[in-house]
């Protein structure tokens, strides 16, 4: 396995984006790695650095449709860890090409999306659930705050970014609420004694509008593409 690091192409503004290219099991794949450092908390449905904590580094990583490891948390750890990031930090996977993500900012919140909607649904189904999860499709969303949040807005945060992708998926014509793999991570500063830390990240809050105008944005550019 080889790792490739080379400045992604992307929107000016876009904080800290690396884009990687490796070689495995015969295919070239392609990650895109936020190297943030400290000072930042976020929260995560990721199979790796999923939950709420100080977190140093995002990766959205690219694997092929026939995926199959077990150790999936294992793997991304291995290829953060080649490519130079350090301590905690949040792995998403997908089989979308995540070169063609999606960007939108707002009142200085990022947001990147990238979304393979080859299997996809709507949330209330009658098939029963499964205790592994379903094969790769997944749309990720990655979204970058300059505030500080409390634990509840951070879970406010997820809510939020996940109504905002409903209603770009339907604006873009999909008929489904995503795929039965989705994911998100919301990277909010750390708070510091003087600060502000906001207990709020609603659709009509300061920053939940901003992150509801982003993340819509950005899942409707990777959707239409």
């Amino acid at each position: 396995m080889t790792a490739l690091d080379s400045p992604a192409r992307h929107p000016a503004g876009l904080p800290g984006i690396r884009h990687l290219t490796r070689f495995e099991d015969g295919e070239r794949l392609h990650s895109l790695l936020w190297r943030m450092g400290d000072g930042w908390r976020m929260i995560s449905s990721a199979v790796l650095g999923g939950g709420i904590g100080e977190r140093a580094w995002i990766m959205n990583t690219q694997v092929t449709h026939g995926y199959r490891r077990i150790d999936p948390d294992r793997h991304l750890a291995d290829l953060a860890r080649t490519a130079g990031a350090h301590g905690p930090g949040v792995g998403l996977m997908t089989a979308a090409d995540v070169r063609e993500y999606g960007f939108a900012h707002d009142g200085g919140v990022h947001a990147v999306a990238t979304a393979g909607l080859g299997v996809r649904g709507w949330a209330a189904s009658p098939a029963e659930g499964t205790v592994t999860a379903p094969r790769v499709g997944t749309i990720n969303i990655v979204a970058i705050l300059p505030a500080a949040l409390t634990d509840a807005a951070l879970v406010n945060a997820v809510a939020t970014a996940t109504e905002a992708k409903v209603q770009a998926l339907l604006d873009a014509g999909y008929d489904c609420s995503g795929t039965p793999t989705d994911a998100v991570c919301i990277a909010a500063r750390s708070p510091h004694p003087d600060d502000e830390v906001h207990a709020f990240a609603g659709p009509r809050s300061l920053w939940g509008a901003r992150l509801a105008r982003a993340v819509h944005a950005a899942v409707l550019g990777a959707a239409e593409k």
